[in-house]
């Protein structure tokens, strides 16, 4: 998945600025997408990204501004990173922007290396989300493979109790629990009991049991 063609989506009300910026950015092998406002990309933007990539949003446009528009993004739960492209007088709404996240912002007119340096820091922020996410989905299926029992057998070890413990507050023999316990840790590919809390932690908090 990480490894495919990264897609870098250009979101500004000038046509001749999504002209240059895609043809700078094709001319290192990257593709671009433009947007004529933030209306139109986020009717068209949909979740969960599946290419690395980030994106280019003006700040300032007719109708949504870049900022608003980055808050949508926000509590859609966009995980593609945010490069705000700004002009001299809009540096405090870009330092705005990168308070509520975004990665960093770029100056009109622009250097094209530096921004060609910023738009490929941001794809390798964009990798690393990506695989993040990877990681997580993976330790939710291994958790949602796990059956009802197990599952109880899970959040108790998680507490720190012992097998006696857990055995008496599910009505079960401790050799009941051993094996469930053992099923656990081979479901979940964790060595130790630190590293399956660790994994965990990292996903946390759990689907509530029905």
């Amino acid at each position: 998945m990480t490894d495919t063609k990264p897609l870098v989506l250009v979101v500004d009300d000038e046509e001749a600025m999504r002209r240059s910026l895609a043809f700078l950015l094709a001319s290192v092998g990257l593709e671009a997408r433009g947007f004529v406002n933030a209306e139109d990309f986020l009717d068209q933007h949909r979740i969960p990204e599946e290419r690395p990539g980030c994106i280019l949003l003006d700040i300032r446009m007719p109708g949504m501004s870049g900022l608003e528009a980055q808050r949508i993004l926000a509590e859609r739960g966009c995980i593609l990173p945010v490069i705000i492209i700004t002009g001299h007088g809009d540096v405090p709404m870009a330092v705005a922007a990168l308070k509520a996240g975004a990665i960093d912002f770029i100056e009109k007119p622009f250097n094209d290396q530096h921004l060609l340096d910023v738009v490929a820091a941001a794809i390798r922020a964009s990798r690393e989300r990506l695989s993040a996410l990877a990681d997580r989905n993976a330790v939710l299926d291994r958790v949602a493979g796990l059956s009802r029992r197990e599952r109880e057998v899970l959040d108790r070890v998680l507490e720190g109790k012992a097998n006696k413990v857990i055995a008496f507050e599910l009505d079960l023999s401790i050799k009941t629990v051993e094996v469930h316990r053992h099923a656990v840790m081979e479901k979940m590919a964790a060595g130790s009991v630190a590293e399956l809390a660790q994994m965990i932690a990292a996903v946390s908090p759990l689907p509530r049991l029905d």
